[in-house]
């Protein structure tokens, strides 16, 4: 288990996020828009998800209403409790993304968005990817989304051009970089990538 503390434990988010979410949920506002997309890049209805970073498991809860064998892990205690509590068995694990290995896979697309890459303990960026990597099938994608300019409170300012690198050396490579889930163009403001393996090993 990691026990490094992570950007997202020094903020004291956990409440603010559950609350934030559930005031959108009473307004009527989208939020699967993450889901639809990550539905799209899915070529069969089961197929396998894995939700990294799941929060209160909107997202998971989406893909499963669409059919999919979804996994989630969200390593808050807190915000696994709210995700059990608000969405009845679902499959969440109290779990980080780095102790994830290849025994845990194969799946078809991991999603990982919500800001999960900017609130990441510092400095593991890189082994995050590569363990995101570990566990895609053949032909499989990951779909990460975070803000590059209006963040959060204590979130990293990861620039589109630092996070590319990243994912260079995790052995990743750009599929499609957009600026938001319904892949209009993209910005300096937010981005939304799609991504898969890339060819040989990565580098260190």
């Amino acid at each position: 288990m990691t026990t490094r503390r992570t950007r997202w434990q020094e903020a004291g988010n956990s409440s603010n996020y559950g609350k934030r979410f559930a005031e959108l949920v009473s307004a009527g506002e989208d939020i699967d828009g993450e889901a639809r997309l990550a539905d799209t890049l899915l070529q069969r209805r089961g197929a396998r998800v894995l939700d990294a970073g799941a929060g209160m498991g909107r997202v998971t809860a989406a893909l499963l209403r669409r059919g999919h064998d979804v996994v989630a892990i969200e390593p808050d205690e807190a915000l696994v409790r709210q995700a059990r509590e608000t969405y009845p068995g679902l499959p969440v694990a109290e779990r980080d993304i780095l102790d994830l290995g290849p025994d845990d896979g194969p799946f078809d697309l991991v999603v990982c968005v919500g800001n999960v890459m900017v609130y990441l303990a510092e400095g593991t960026e890189r082994a995050a990817l590569r363990a995101m990597r570990s566990v895609l099938g053949e032909n499989g994608r990951i779909l990460i989304g975070f803000h590059l300019q209006d963040r959060p409170p204590h979130a990293h300012a990861y620039t589109a051009a630092e996070f590319e690198t990243d994912l260079a050396a995790a052995g990743l490579r750009v599929d499609l970089r957009a600026g938001t889930y319904q892949l209009h163009p993209a910005n300096e403001a937010y981005g939304v990538w799609i991504l898969s393996s890339a060819q040989g090993e990565p580098s260190a």
